[in-house]
């Protein structure tokens, strides 16, 4: 059972290093913010996000932790930057779900269950694709979460959210789905809902003040 209702929002609280709101003081703000506006739970990275905003909130903590290559496995890659999240006070940990090959050596199946044996916390898969996100469950995923869809393969990022890829895991994998990436309005974040999704998390729509900024010049330019 998850720590967080169906139909509902997580929002995720990340900033890069070029962000004027950087690190977890920053981060453990904005996450007492979406707190008291209503969301379910946090997506943040890092242990030092995480253990800020665990001490912020009351809400549980989705944990990653980017210590991979960006051009290959980067969402906690390995069992050992799942640990530092945990330790940190994520109550799930969300790590890269597609079929690449992993740094440290281990298969997918083998870091999830090395991650419920050690530490009892649920993984999310973050998944680019209807096969990966098969393989993620039988791996032993707890959610599946379509993050990564539109990010791994050679063509540009599309503009829309994967809302399909959302549906066909949902009907399929008799565990909750997550829809992640490119949700930028309310009725996107509905669609995902109606598409069977169990929740969204919302990230740059609500805590990117730039990408904000931008999306409002780019509409009059």
């Amino acid at each position: 059972m998850l720590p967080f209702p169906a139909r509902s929002l997580v929002v995720s609280c990340q900033a890069t290093a070029t962000s004027p709101l950087h690190g977890p003081g920053p981060m453990a703000m904005m996450a007492r913010a979406a707190e008291l506006a209503g969301a379910v739970a946090i997506r943040a990275n890092g242990p030092a996000d995480v253990a800020a905003i665990a001490r912020a909130v009351q809400l549980p903590i989705i944990g990653i932790n980017k210590t991979g290559d960006r051009d290959g496995v980067y969402i906690t890659p390995t069992l050992a930057a799942a640990a530092e999240v945990i330790r940190a006070g994520a109550a799930l940990v969300a790590l890269d779900g597609t079929t690449r090959p992993r740094p440290d050596g281990l298969t997918l199946a083998e870091q999830i269950s090395a991650i419920h044996d050690e530490y009892g916390v649920q993984v999310m898969a973050d998944v680019d694709g209807y096969e990966a996100g098969i393989a993620a469950r039988e791996s032993g995923a707890d959610l599946v979460a379509t993050t990564l869809s539109g990010y791994t393969g050679p063509g540009p990022v599309p503009d829309e959210p994967d809302v399909e890829l959302v549906a066909k895991l949902a009907a399929t994998l008799g565990c909750p789905v997550i829809a992640e990436g490119r949700y930028t309005t309310p009725e996107l974040f509905r669609a995902a809902l109606d598409a069977g999704a169990y929740a969204a998390v919302i990230g740059t729509a609500i805590t990117n003040p730039g990408a904000i900024t931008q999306r409002f010049l780019r509409a009059v330019a």
